[in-house]
C-alpha cells in the first residue's frame, strides 16, 4: 500500500513574522521599562520615579494604591504622603454625557489640543466593571490611539467596580499622584450620568457636561442636579445636517441655566457647541474654562472650593475606613453569613443583625 504522505501546510499556532516596531519606541526606553519591572520597586523608588516624571512609576504607583490588600496600604500610604507636598499644582477638569455623546472623542481631542500648548495633561478614564462578573473592558487606551502615543499625555484607565456610581475608589489619590508628576491640567472621565457626578464635582475645579442634540427633550432628558452642578455645556457632535440641531439646543441650554439660582462661584454657566470628529468648537470651550479659571481665582473662590473638598474628602476616607475594618474584621466575616441567612429565612429583621454585628465590632475593638 501507498505510504500517506505527510501534511506540509502549517499548524494553526505557527507564528509569522511580527511587525516591525514603529519608531516612536526606542530602545532606551524599552530597556528602561524591563529592568524597573524585574524588581519590586520600594516605595523611596517609586516617589523618586513619579517626581522625575517617570510615567512608568506612576502607573505602578496608582496600581499600588488602588490595591485592596491590607499588605499594600502602609507603602501606599507612603508614597502618598511623600508626594502631597508637589501636588495642587493642576487644575482639575471632570467631563461628563451621557453614553454616546462621545466624550472618548472629545477628550483625545481635547487633550491633543492642551498639548500643543504645551500643557502636560493626565486623563483618569473610569471605566464601568460589571456588577455580575467584576470584569471591566478598560479601552479608553484603545480608543485614544493619538493622546495615548502623546509625550505629554498619561492616560489611566481604572475599573469603577463597586463605588458609587462608577468613580474609582482611589481616583484622588491618583490625581495627586499625576500632579506630583508634573502634570498641570488633570481630565477626569466619568462613566456616564448618574450618581458619580456627585463623587466627580467634589474633587475637580471645573465641571463640563457633554450633551447631544437632537436626543430628546433638551430641557427634561438630564436631570436638573447635573445641570446644576455643570460650570460649561458643549453641545458634541454638531457637524453635518446636526448643525442646525445643535445650535436651537444651544439656545433652549442657555434659557434653561437662567432659571437655576446664581452659583456661590459667582460664574454663569455658558453652552457652546463643538464637533470633536471635525477638531471645531475646541479652542471656544477651552476659553471658557480658561474665563472660569481666572474669575475664581480672583474672586477666592477656587482655593475655597479646594479647601472645603480636602474636608469633604478627610469624612470620605474616615468612612471608607471604617468600613473596610468591619469587614474585615475576622468575627465580622464569620458571623455575617450565619446573619445573612437569618435575615433571609425571616429569622432576624435586618436592622437587628446590623445591631448585632455593630455592636459585635465594637466591642472586638475596645482597648
Amino acid at each position: 500500500m501507498p505510504v500517506a504522505q505527510k501534511k506540509t501546510h502549517p499548524s494553526a499556532l505557527t507564528e509569522n513574522d511580527g511587525i516591525e516596531q514603529p519608531e516612536i519606541i526606542s530602545a532606551s526606553s524599552v530597556a528602561q521599562i524591563q529592568s524597573f519591572r524585574k524588581k519590586i520597586p520600594t516605595a523611596d523608588d517609586l516617589v523618586n520615579g513619579i517626581l522625575a516624571g517617570d510615567k512608568t512609576a506612576l502607573s505602578r504607583a496608582i496600581t499600588l494604591v488602588e490595591s485592596t490588600s491590607a499588605a499594600h496600604l502602609e507603602k501606599a500610604n507612603d508614597v502618598i504622603k511623600a508626594c502631597l507636598p508637589h501636588a495642587n499644582k493642576s487644575v482639575r477638569i471632570g467631563i461628563t454625557g451621557v453614553p454616546g455623546v462621545g466624550k472618548s472623542t472629545f477628550i483625545e481631542v481635547f487633550g491633543t489640543f492642551l498639548t500643543n500648548l504645551g500643557k502636560k495633561v493626565a486623563v483618569l478614564a473610569v471605566d464601568p466593571s460589571s456588577s455580575i462578573s467584576h470584569g471591566s473592558i478598560l479601552g479608553d487606551k484603545t480608543r485614544m490611539e493619538e493622546l495615548v502615543r502623546n509625550e505629554n499625555a498619561f492616560i489611566r484607565p481604572s475599573a469603577s467596580g463597586e463605588s458609587l456610581g462608577g468613580v474609582a475608589r482611589k481616583t484622588r489619590e491618583s490625581i495627586i499622584l499625576c500632579e506630583a508628576c508634573g502634570f498641570d491640567t488633570i481630565l477626569i472621565e466619568t462613566v456616564g450620568v448618574g450618581q458619580s457626578e456627585t463623587a466627580v464635582h467634589s474633587m475637580v475645579d471645573f465641571f463640563l457636561l457633554l450633551n447631544l442634540a437632537g436626543a430628546g427633550d433638551e430641557l427634561q432628558g438630564i436631570k436638573r442636579g447635573i445641570m446644576e452642578m455643570a460650570d460649561a455645556i458643549v453641545i458634541n457632535k454638531a457637524d453635518g445636517d446636526n448643525i442646525k440641531r445643535a445650535r436651537l439646543a444651544k439656545t433652549e441650554y442657555n434659557r434653561a441655566l437662567h432659571l437655576f439660582p446664581m452659583k456661590n462661584s459667582g460664574w454663569s454657566p455658558k453652552v457652546t457647541t463643538c464637533s470633536a470628529l471635525a477638531n471645531e468648537g475646541i479652542e471656544e470651550v477651552w476659553q471658557t474654562i480658561s474665563d472660569y479659571f481666572s474669575l475664581t481665582r480672583a474672586n477666592g473662590y477656587f482655593d475655597k472650593k479646594r479647601n472645603e473638598q480636602n474636608q469633604y474628602w478627610l469624612l470620605e476616607t474616615i468612612n471608607e475606613q471604617l468600613k473596610t475594618n468591619f469587614y474585615n474584621h475576622p468575627e465580622i466575616q464569620k458571623l455575617l453569613e450565619e446573619n445573612k441567612k437569618a435575615v433571609q429565612n425571616s429569622e432576624i429583621s435586618p436592622f437587628a443583625a446590623a445591631r448585632h454585628l455593630l455592636d459585635l465590632y465594637q466591642n472586638n475593638t475596645k482597648d
